[in-house]
């Protein structure tokens, strides 16, 4: 008797392309999985999947059962989401997240999980957004909240949050009250994001010009460590304002007017499409509301005032 868990696992080798990717997928094993695959083409009387050296492709037969087999898969979510006890789901949810979200409501988002979710459990893994993107194309990840929105086909956005972007320095720099200018800045090493990000590259082109003094960049992954060397008086930080609401409150930074413009960034929450992404998109929206300050009227207490309202999905990063 054919039953869904040889269907979900024919479709998760056909979407992932080996029978690794749908054992990782699944949590259990390559040989478990070709166990399955081989009852059910035993169990229809056909041959589903063609194997080679590297990938695996449905036949014919297998494309026709695939069709079928998202059917099935899609309205088991569609059923169990009408039905089903939310806070009764079971299973690990792999999230990636950007550090900027660690630094502001990552933790209430855990919290407000275990809450409403008791028995679904995250993995949290923290890492810049080109990472995140390609682990979550590789399905690596399940969830990522990143910059985005994530431009693919297979890939579902949800914006979060907006935060804007500030200049901000250690008093002992004594920059003073008055609007800096891109010379005034370029005196001292400019203290930003990590390498390969969208914030660093914009970052660098402002002080990439011929009529500036070479300017040290200092970029790191950790916005931790950007925030202690702004604080130390190391440089001048870019960064968003509300990462370091608790430094400007005690003096320990001051914000800086500038003639400067750094884009806001857009924080999104992105997923594969798939028929099995329920978690994903309840997680995904418990993120938003929480980013949004919705049903948390102590938001603006622990520092997610500073996001701003999510825009429509429509609209991409600027």
């Amino acid at each position: 008797m054919i039953d869904f868990k040889s269907i979900e696992t024919f479709l998760w080798v056909v979407t992932l392309g080996s029978f690794g990717g749908a054992a990782r997928k699944l949590n259990t094993t390559q040989p478990a999985i070709s166990q399955r695959i081989a009852q059910l083409e035993t169990e229809i009387g056909v041959k589903l999947l063609q194997r080679d050296s590297r990938t695996v492709m449905p036949t014919p037969s297998g494309r026709q059962m695939m069709q079928y087999a998202e059917k099935l898969i899609a309205l088991r979510s569609e059923m169990l989401a009408a039905v089903m006890d939310r806070s009764a789901m079971r299973g690990i949810l792999r999230l990636g997240v950007s550090e900027t979200i660690v630094h502001t409501w990552l933790p209430q988002l855990i919290e407000r999980v275990a809450s409403t979710h008791p028995n679904l459990s995250l993995e949290v893994e923290v890492d810049i957004t080109p990472n995140l993107r390609a682990r979550l194309l590789a399905q690596e990840i399940d969830l990522a909240f990143c910059l985005g929105p994530l431009s693919f086909s297979n890939v579902r956005n949800r914006v979060l949050c907006d935060y804007p972007i500030s200049f901000v320095a250690s008093p002992m720099l004594g920059l003073g009250d008055r609007v800096l200018t891109v010379h005034d800045l370029a005196r001292f090493a400019i203290i930003t994001f990590a390498r390969k990000t969208q914030p660093y590259e914009i970052v660098r082109s402002l002080f990439n010009r011929p009529d500036l003094p070479h300017t040290r960049l200092h970029a790191s992954a950790s916005l931790g460590t950007v925030i202690r060397m702004a604080t130390d008086g190391l440089g001048v930080a870019v960064i968003p304002t509300a990462i370091v609401e608790r430094e400007l409150a005690e003096g320990q930074l001051r914000l800086l007017s500038t003639d400067l413009h750094v884009p806001t960034l857009t924080f999104t929450a992105s997923w594969l499409a798939s028929p099995d992404t329920l978690a994903a998109e309840l997680v995904a929206d418990v993120a938003a509301k929480l980013a949004q300050g919705e049903d948390d009227p102590a938001a603006s207490q622990r520092g997610i005032s500073a996001a701003t309202v999510a825009r429509p999905e429509s609209q991409a990063l600027r």
